[in-house]
This record gives C-alpha cells, structure tokens and sequence, in this order.
C-alpha cells in the first residue's frame, strides 16, 4: 500500500492547478504590459502561423517513425505494428502530455499499442523500455543544437548553466544506457526475483542500442525531427515580427525543451513563456512581444499535439479517464517474459 501519495485523482489535480494558478498570477501582477501583449497577437502574419503548423506536423511524423524503427528492435517481427498504430499511439501520447499532469503521455502511448499486441508476452515492458529508449535519442540533436547555439547566440549566464546541465544529464543517461544494453546477462539468485524481472523489462526496448543500423536511423529520424521544430520556431518568430537569425531560434527551442523536462503542471505554462522571453530581450525584442511570441508558440505546438490526439483518441474509442487508467495499467503491470527471452538474456523466470 502507498503512503503519503494523494489517492483522489482530484487532489492530484490540484496540487498542479493551483501551482499553475500562482505562477499565472505573479505573471500578471510583475509580469509584462499585458496591452502590449495583445497589440502582438493583433500584428501576427497568419502565413507564417500555417508554415509553422505545417513543420510541427511534419516533426511530429518524423519523430514517430523514430519511435517505430526503435519499436522493430524491441519486438518479434510477427509483432511489430504498422506505422499507422504508432502514429496513433503516438499522438495521443502527445495529448496525454499536454493536458496531464507528469509524463503520462509517455505511459499512455504504451498502453494504446499495447492494445493491439498479445498479452503476457513481454510486450509492455518491451515499449516501456523502447519509450525510455527513443526519448534518449534526443540527447543527440540537443547536443548537437547546443553547441551551435553556444557558438552563435547571445546567452545569459543562468541560461548556459542550465543547458550544460541538462546535456550533461543527458549524456550520461544515454552512456549508461548503452552500457546496460549490451551487457550479458547472468543469471541471479532466486532471492532477486523482483530485480531480475524489473531489470529484464527495463532492458526489453533496448535492443535498438545493439544494432548500429538501426540506432543510427533512429538518430538521423529524431535529429530530422528537431530541425522541423528549429524551423518552426523561426517561422513563429517571423509571424511575430521578430526578424532574427538562426541560432535565436536555437537558443529558444532549447530552452523551451529544458523548461518542459518536469512538467510541473500541464504545458508549464507561464515559465515557457519567461525563459523564451528573457534571453530574446539581448536581441532587442521587447519583454512584452517575447511574452507573447512565448504564448504562441506553446500554442501552435500544442495544438497540433493536442489536436492529433483527440483525433486518434476518437479512433482508438476512449477517453482521457480511459487514457489515464490505461496509462497507470502500464506503469505498474508485469507482463510475463517470455521464455524466449529468458534464453537470450540469461533471465531466468
């Protein structure tokens, strides 16, 4: 039995909301001046908006065929989906982290291709581990765009520490990843039943870190799919007049992916839009435009999350309590392993 966890789905609610609520009102009350603000939503080319829905989308596309050719290491080949239920899943993976608190998005696109595929055979320690997997081949796009942008941009100091933490973070987390990938695995004593099972699942969605070729792909996709956002974020920027250069956009899609990595309530509204805004105004954007410029950007980017999501939520026939349910079936199921794999990785049942 848990302890000292809120039970009631409505207090876990609303510890977020009103966290939420407090930082909404210290933006309104020390924030910008919030007419400004409006006047930039009234001056905003609505071309450039379309462009910039259209490379989310494309990123979107891109970035879940990553996660499938991640998948196709995971699973048997008489397992693998097709693409079309990835993307499902994947969309509304992205609806359950745009309007859930933490990273259910991340435990309910599992639970929706977990639908499809037979049970008790692993399956779901397999895409959880795929998942872990898949997000972690974004440390090299992040790496890669980092330090462009250190050699390019104009960066606060506050925010040259955070990017060089969180890259640090992040290469670790993907050494040791593929460290525990290609170990061989022993066989352990009868008293480490649970370690051995968690261990197994968490190596199942791993395979991919064994396969050059494989892995290599799943770069390139994930790598193509943060430049569509790059362009993205340069479109937006031009929709709100700000007519910058590249490693502007950089700096921001940096920084908005560090301030969402603990979504401390859905979307972290309200410190996106203050780290987009305070480095924008060393290249001269007035506070209350980069306010704004900040607010349209989670939204197209949501939108197009939360959009797609709901979409294929309406063909997957659930909804978002389901979504939620599913997504907590997942995180706390052990799903037998199959005595195939024990074989492989010296894991005995």
């Amino acid at each position: 039995m848990r302890t000292g966890v809120p039970q009631s789905w409505f207090l876990r609610l609303l510890i977020p909301a009103l966290m939420l609520v407090a930082i909404l009102a210290l933006l309104w009350w020390r924030g910008p001046e919030w007419d400004r603000v409006w006047d930039a939503f009234r001056l905003v080319s609505w071309s450039w908006i379309a462009a910039a829905l259209g490379l989310n989308l494309l990123s979107v596309v891109i970035r879940a065929w990553a996660w499938r050719t991640v998948i196709n290491q995971a699973l048997p080949r008489t397992e693998q989906p097709s693409f079309p239920s990835v993307f499902s899943a994947f969309a509304v993976g992205l609806l359950g982290n745009a309007v859930l608190p933490g990273r259910i998005g991340e435990l309910a696109r599992v639970a929706v291709l977990t639908r499809e595929l037979e049970r008790g055979k692993g399956a779901t320690g397999r895409l959880l581990g795929s998942v872990f997997a898949h997000r972690l081949f974004d440390v090299i796009p992040a790496l890669i765009l980092t330090i462009y942008v250190l050699a390019t941009a104009r960066i606060p100091r506050w925010a040259i520490t955070s990017l060089e933490i969180a890259i640090v973070v992040g290469i670790v987390l993907f050494l040791v990843t593929m460290l525990v990938a290609g170990l061989e695995q022993r066989p352990l004593p009868e008293s480490a039943r649970a370690v051995r099972k968690l261990f197994a699942m968490a190596r199942l969605g791993l395979n991919v870190m064994r396969e050059p070729t494989a892995a290599v792909a799943a770069a390139l996709l994930q790598t193509t799919g943060w430049l569509l956002q790059l362009f993205a974020v340069w479109a937006t920027m031009f929709a709100f007049g700000i007519e910058e250069h590249m490693p502007a956009a950089g700096l921001v899609l940096l920084l908005m992916n560090v301030a969402t990595i603990f979504p401390l309530w859905p979307g972290n509204v309200g410190l996106v839009q203050a780290v987009v805004a305070l480095p924008l105004v060393s290249y001269g954007v007035a506070y209350s435009t980069g306010i704004a410029f900040g607010l349209g950007l989670q939204v197209l980017e949501m939108s197009v999350g939360v959009g797609l999501g709901l979409l294929f939520l309406m063909r997957e026939g659930l909804s978002l309590a389901t979504l939620r349910m599913g997504a907590e079936e997942s995180e706390s199921k052990e799903d037998a392993v199959p005595e195939e794999l024990h074989a492989r990785t010296g894991v005995s049942g």
